[in-house]
């Protein structure tokens, strides 16, 4: 029986918090909107998801970070809250938590992965600090994978503080989910950028320039109790929306591996 060619294995980012129902889902739903966008079909090529160190397992996104995830252009739809499981963390590639404290929580399950587990504002840090370059491999996750082995040669140089710590905002108004929205978005968005510019399928420069939720936000399910859980379009949201007005451009992630090695000239 002849070979059968088998597609390779997407890269894997686990986005960890707490109950998984505010941060690292919003994460999951924000992230996953700008992959497709920005993808297409080529999105499946890096699995966003995510889960809770005292998931409240089964569970729907809590209804105002679902509403700060509608306003910036993302799907909350068919979110699960899900448990954080030993497994879910060796099958991953890059492993981004909202604290120190789920840091140390995800390291006591799978101690093995420390090089590749992160707060999410840590890994943004020493992104920011890379060196432009890109990493070496032919398959796009070998070099998505030296990306991720950059960051983790790049940290001790950095020394962990309070600020790399995203607060959870259960109990907090809408505004307060807001603005944890924000915070996700704007640490999670440029390590995704990093990522996609090393795909195939991405030509030139895509940056994740900042993002900010809609004016217009439907406050309308605000009364929600604060800690009850609630119960795409695969075109990039305007929210989410980095590439250039010109037709057939995108820019590349800034920074580390910003710049594309292109074909020699015959």
């Amino acid at each position: 029986m002849p070979d059968q060619e088998t597609a390779p294995a997407p890269v894997t980012v686990l986005l960890v918090c707490t109950g998984n129902i505010c941060r690292s889902a919003m994460g999951e739903g924000l992230g996953r909107s700008y992959l497709r966008g920005l993808l297409g079909e080529a999105a499946a090529d890096i699995r966003l998801v995510s889960a809770g160190t005292r998931a409240v397992a089964g569970s729907a996104m809590h209804p105002r970070s679902a509403l700060v995830i509608s306003g910036f252009g993302g799907d909350p739809d068919g979110f699960v809250a899900r448990q954080l499981e030993p497994g879910m963390v060796t099958e991953a590639d890059l492993v981004l938590t909202l604290t120190r404290d789920h840091r140390r929580e995800v390291l006591e399950l799978v101690p093995r992965a420390l090089s590749r587990t992160f707060t999410l504002r840590e890994a943004a840090a020493l992104l920011g600090a890379l060196e432009e370059g890109q990493p070496e491999g032919e398959a796009f996750a070998d070099r998505a994978r030296g990306l991720v082995a950059a960051l983790a040669a790049a940290r001790p140089g950095r020394r962990g503080e309070e600020g790399d710590d995203i607060a959870d905002p259960i109990g907090r108004s809408l505004e307060g989910h807001e603005e944890v929205g924000q915070a996700v978005a704007d640490a999670l968005l440029p390590i995704l950028a990093a990522l996609i510019s090393l795909h195939p399928d991405i030509e030139d420069d895509v940056v994740a320039g900042p993002v900010r939720i809609a004016a217009h936000l439907d406050q309308g399910s605000a009364d929600a109790a604060p800690d009850e859980p609630g119960a795409g379009n695969d075109a990039l949201p305007p929210a989410l929306d980095h590439r250039s007005a010109r037709p057939g451009r995108a820019r590349r992630a800034f920074g580390a591996f910003g710049r594309r090695r292109r074909p020699a000239s015959s």
